[in-house]
């Protein structure tokens, strides 16, 4: 076990989805796996093994933005050599074809800064999704006759933005969507040579101001599991 990560050796699968909310996780557990057992509850950051057809799979919180997700990736991939993360989470829609629960699949994330950000000093390091990820997860949202938006989104360090400026030049340049974690968890999957994706259902919209009510979230992100799941073991 780990200081944020309780496990013991052999009980974190090889590959793990990452909601940001520990109670997500759990939902997603009890929904999408068989035989899930909790083998996290370190801080209340809940964490689950079971199987997916016949695939051992651990969901795992990552808690809300890029530092609490770095703490828990480096755990999972250097205690637990997790091979697979996809991160299935919310974001906020940027673009005016972007629609309220649509699933956003995430090619690169634009950032101002992340936790590795005093690793690379002057370069501008582009984070990336990993291409057989990627395009498993674009074939599954084509069986399920959903069309994902594939592009690029921004990964926020800040929840309250007060950056109107920002956000028209990030829409102006096609940017998809907001949300606080897969530039780091991009950035990670680089460094040790793992592979990573972020599936993102759109729970909100930037400029609209539309947003799903609490409870009909839950509900909306189905879809976003499934596809995980099937890119991982496609």
């Amino acid at each position: 076990m780990t200081i944020h990560i309780g496990a013991e050796k052999g009980q974190i699968a090889p590959t793990v989805l990452m909601p940001g909310d520990p109670y997500r996780a759990r939902w997603a557990a009890e929904t999408f796996l068989d035989d899930a057992q909790l083998v996290n509850e370190t801080r209340g950051m809940l964490g689950f093994t079971g199987t997916w057809n016949g695939h051992t799979v651990t969901i795992q919180g990552s808690g809300m933005g890029m530092p609490s997700l770095s703490i828990y990736v480096n755990e999972l991939i250097r205690d637990y050599d997790a091979q697979t993360l996809i991160r299935i989470g919310s974001c906020g829609g940027m673009q005016p074809q972007v629609k309220l629960r649509d699933i956003i699949l995430a090619m690169t994330s634009s950032t101002l800064s992340t936790p590795s950000s005093g690793i690379f000093r002057e370069l501008n390091y582009a984070p990336v999704a990993d291409w057989e990820l990627l395009r498993n997860a674009v074939a599954a949202c084509e069986a399920k006759s959903i069309s994902p938006h594939v592009g690029g989104i921004y990964s926020s360090d800040v929840f309250y933005d007060e950056r109107p400026d920002l956000n028209k030049e990030m829409v102006r340049h096609g940017i998809l969507g907001v949300e606080m974690e897969a530039a780091e968890l991009y950035t990670l999957a680089a460094r040790y040579g793992r592979r990573a994706l972020a599936v993102l259902t759109v729970s909100d919209h930037l400029d609209t101001g539309e947003a799903l009510p609490s409870e009909d979230r839950e509900k909306s992100f189905g879809d976003m599991v499934e596809i995980a799941l099937q890119a991982a073991f496609t």
